[in-house]
């Protein structure tokens, strides 16, 4: 019987992943009936939720949560905000969906971001995996918001939403990257910056040129926060030798979209 319990209680965790596609398709289909919209939009959407679930379900696998947790589920409820986000950007190679509509969903899941880590904290339920979680759904919305921006403004303005995934693929090239890193208040308002110019950027409320002194301002200092964060982490590899493990260094020191070490977000 008891292990009947511990069974149903980490099937638990993964049937809310489950409620959280199924809310992820209703988003999809409110978007799809209020704008018309494309093939494009649909497939990313889609591709989107299908992906977040199986990566989610297979980590909750591993983990085995006994809860999925409240912070958990501000999270989830971000990511398919960004789901919805990430619909709009593509739809909108095709079309033109209202930037009120894409500027909405996105504010909303940036305050938000604010939101898990405290009640993480002050409910007692800060893991690994939910500053994983938190720290994934930053990074895609930061990705996909680049990427709107880069249609006015121009391709380079990708540099910032792939520049974190690019510092995990050279991490696994060279160990050292993956050293730990000190707090820094300087880092984390780099990465809450990120997010804020890009929407600004996006909302498209600004002369271009400011926008683009914007942006490009934004892209300096993540650029200046990398390359001081990889000089020190080559200075301590230098040093001794580092023990890679999975939730080390900036690849869970997210900048460019707001995160907190591991374990702070629930």
């Amino acid at each position: 019987m008891a292990l009947n319990n511990m069974y149903g209680a980490t099937r638990l965790p993964q049937q809310e992943t489950m409620v959280g596609a199924g809310v992820q398709l209703l988003l999809l289909a409110l978007l799809g009936t209020a704008i018309g919209m494309g093939p494009a939009g649909w497939l990313s959407g889609l591709a989107f939720a299908i992906a977040t679930w199986a990566v989610l379900t297979r980590a909750l696998r591993r983990s085995q949560p006994r809860s999925f947790g409240p912070a958990n589920r501000v999270t989830l409820g971000r990511a398919i905000l960004v789901g919805g986000v990430t619909a709009l950007v593509a739809d909108s190679f095709q079309s033109s969906p209202p930037v009120s509509l894409l500027v909405g969903l996105t504010a909303v899941a940036l305050i938000l971001d604010g939101v898990d880590g405290k009640v993480a904290r002050r409910t007692g339920t800060s893991s690994a995996l939910g500053a994983r979680f938190d720290m994934e759904v930053d990074a895609f919305l930061i990705l996909v918001l680049s990427v709107y921006v880069g249609m006015s403004l121009g391709p380079w303005v990708l540099l910032i939403g792939t520049m974190r995934y690019a510092f995990v693929a050279a991490a696994r090239v060279l160990p050292w990257l993956n050293g730990e890193l000190p707090p820094s208040m300087a880092r984390k308002t780099v990465a809450a910056l990120q997010g804020v110019i890009l929407l600004v950027a996006g909302a498209d409320l600004l002369p271009y040129d400011v926008n683009m002194a914007a942006v490009l301002t934004a892209l300096a200092l993540l650029v200046w926060s990398f390359g001081r964060d990889i000089a020190w982490l080559w200075r301590q590899g230098a040093q001794e030798p580092v023990q890679r493990t999975p939730e080390n260094g900036r690849s869970r020191e997210l900048v460019g979209a707001g995160s907190a070490p591991a374990g702070s977000e629930g």
